[in-house]
């Protein structure tokens, strides 16, 4: 579970070196314990190993670079968000949700195991996001650790994605004002990538200034991140994602 301090790099190149170790530390945390735990484990790992982009782990590492932070921390840390975003994932992809067959050019949670399967492993991923948070190794400041953990809760609960969520499937039947759409996109994307880049302010203790900088900086890159998204789901191939 170790990563490298990212250094000038082109963006891919970034983004392949944080997600290689995400999958690290997912393999290592996700082992496959025999017994009554094994086939939820094997979701979890088929949920969460191998696929997406990275973004939202890399904008935690990236940020946490700009105040010396070691990169284990923000490694620990970009994996508890990115535990919640896969986690999100699996359950939109439910058919009570988006009922999606293909996720990242292969079937969903629910379609390659079952209903059930995938409810619960999305509950598992939430929860490991906070026990990754909690342990030491993220951050030696139990205070530090608790602020991660209180303002990731409010980012992925209800005054955050989970209303930009249910605000989404509301609009299937609604039609949107330009200041509606602009709040969904803050919720259901917004809240966690401020997250994502707060954190990495958190952990190294960074000054109010500092942090009024990058929440603004936070906004304009979930809200640009929103419209590729949207504009992917009307003229993007799955299969190809």
């Amino acid at each position: 579970m170790t990563i490298e301090m990212l250094t000038d790099q082109d963006l891919p190149t970034a983004m392949r070196q944080v997600s290689d170790s995400v999958d690290a530390v997912f393999a290592d945390i996700l082992a496959t314990p025999p017994g009554a735990s094994e086939r939820l484990y094997e979701a979890m790992r088929y949920a969460a190993i191998g696929g997406g982009k990275r973004m939202r782990p890399l904008l935690v590492v990236a940020s946490a670079r700009l105040f010396d932070v070691a990169p284990q921390n923000a490694l620990l840390a970009g994996v508890a968000v990115e535990c919640v975003h896969v986690h999100s994932l699996v359950h939109d992809d439910l058919p009570c949700m988006d009922d999606d067959d293909l996720r990242r050019g292969r079937a969903t949670l629910h379609k390659r195991f079952d209903e059930a399967t995938a409810v619960l492993a999305g509950d598992a991923l939430l929860a490991l996001a906070f026990e990754l948070l909690a342990r030491p190794e993220t951050h030696a400041d139990a205070l530090v650790r608790a602020e991660l953990i209180s303002t990731l809760a409010s980012s992925a609960g209800a005054s955050g994605m989970a209303s930009g969520q249910m605000m989404d499937m509301a609009a299937i039947d609604a039609t949107l004002d330009m200041d509606a759409v602009v709040q969904l996109q803050q919720l259901k994307t917004g809240a966690m990538i401020g997250w994502c880049v707060g954190a990495g302010a958190a952990l190294g203790a960074a000054d109010a200034g500092q942090r009024v900088a990058l929440s603004h900086y936070a906004q304009c890159v979930s809200l640009a991140f929103q419209i590729a998204d949207d504009l992917l789901d009307v003229e993007g191939d799955e299969q190809a994602v």
